[in-house]
């Protein structure tokens, strides 16, 4: 069941409740597409009727950030846990070992793709990496060659590493044609590989993972949290208020 947090509709429960619906649906080479739901996402959905659409269609949307699951229970006495996308990866890729699934990512760089499929080989022996998938930035992609690889080789699970709102964007145009379940899982990669340092546990606890990662990357992160943080405690005290 989904619940809608301002302008997009975020799925209810526990990772482990989904855990099981996800392995059905690969079980049944089901196409499909999951999105870990944040602060920036939602006011991209805000600003955005036709992203709002792309997240709104995702077969799951997991709450992913802290105020996203605290509204759960300001706003509907839910106690929603979070289910954050960097905190999924290498959770799922246990169950992906212990199921021998064969998985892909698309997106990220290749010197981070690089580690990802050493970390792979040498932690997780039974899952097969099928392709490991950089797209260009400066030309188009050949996204039909990618759709091709990933159907050909029979992946169970593709991972999309491409950033918000791009790889929620890619999803949706283009999950019904990849016989897979596509986790949109913006810069969990880097972490994973140990390239970025992610915020120790009390403060994700606390809610400002977001002011670890901002003191980390000041430039690139500053202005985005400036504006989606400043909007979000807007619109969330006018829907609070409306309640």
């Amino acid at each position: 069941m989904k619940k809608r947090i301002i302008s997009i509709d975020i799925n209810e429960g526990s990772k482990d409740f989904y855990e099981k619906k996800i392995i059905n649906l690969i079980e049944n080479k089901t196409s499909s597409y999951v999105c870990f739901s944040n602060v920036h996402m939602l006011i991209e959905a805000y600003d955005n009727s036709e992203f709002a659409k792309v997240v709104n269609s995702a077969t799951f949307a997991f709450p992913d950030g802290f105020p996203i699951a605290k509204s759960f229970n300001i706003l509907y006495k839910i106690n929603q846990p979070r289910i954050a996308g960097m905190d999924f990866l290498p959770d799922f890729l246990d169950t992906c070992e212990e199921r021998k699934y064969r998985i892909a990512v698309v997106g990220s760089t290749d010197t981070v793709l690089s580690k990802f499929k050493d970390k792979i080989k040498h932690c997780y022996p039974n899952i097969v990496v099928t392709a490991l998938i950089s797209p260009p930035f400066n030309k188009a992609w050949e996204n039909e060659k990618y759709i091709k690889k990933l159907n050909d080789t029979e992946t169970d699970v593709v991972f999309v590493a491409l950033g918000c709102p791009k790889q929620e964007k890619w999803m949706y145009d283009h999950y019904l044609q990849i016989k897979s379940i596509l986790f949109g899982i913006g810069g969990a990669l880097p972490t994973f590989v140990g390239d970025v340092k992610r915020a120790p546990f009390f403060v994700q606890k606390c809610g400002f993972e977001w002011l670890y990662r901002l003191i980390q990357e000041p430039k690139r992160m500053a202005k985005r949290y400036f504006y989606t943080n400043s909007k979000f405690i807007f619109l969330f005290f006018k829907t609070w208020v409306r309640n």
